[in-house]
């Protein structure tokens, strides 16, 4: 039997991120039907704005096939949408519709509650220290940046 205090750091904060997506994901479905963990990484480089397939690629570091699969996708499902760009309109943008803003407004919405919950449970100081020492733990393996310009991929 795995006992989870014998976890190595990674390995606990790996499965506590996992078990919270989850949770999150579960409650927002229940209004965003056909949403994925995976698509959040294309949302997470929509969230400033419009981008071409191209730059999509390149920021999430997958050939462009993989972004217009994803796309197509979302597109079907309506969170996002395909649209000219102002300077250019032989150039399609992918931009974020009302749904795709609504989901990650429900998302951020989900993860809060969470949180909450989780202070209810855990006390809101325990909660507060570990997320200044998963903070410092980023900072100290250099992951920092890659948050901040929502570049975050996953291990290689």
């Amino acid at each position: 039997m795995v006992e989870l205090e014998r976890l190595d750091l990674g390995t606990l904060a790996l499965f506590a991120g996992y078990a919270c997506m989850d949770e999150v994901g579960r409650r927002l479905r229940r209004r965003h039907r056909g949403l994925r963990f995976s698509h959040g990484f294309l949302f997470q480089h929509l969230v400033e704005g419009a981008r071409t397939i191209g730059e999509l690629s390149e920021g999430m570091k997958v050939t462009q096939q993989a972004v217009s699969k994803v796309t197509s996708e979302l597109e079907r499902l309506g969170y996002v949408e395909r649209v000219a760009d102002p300077g250019d309109a032989r150039v399609r943008r992918v931009r974020l519709t009302a749904r795709g803003r609504a989901a990650v407004e429900g998302a951020r919405e989900g993860r809060a509650a969470l949180e909450r919950a989780l202070a209810r449970r855990c006390g809101e100081r325990e909660i507060a220290r570990v997320r200044r020492t998963l903070g410092e733990v980023i900072r100290a393996l250099g992951g920092e940046a890659a948050i901040r310009s929502r570049r975050v991929l996953l291990p290689r």
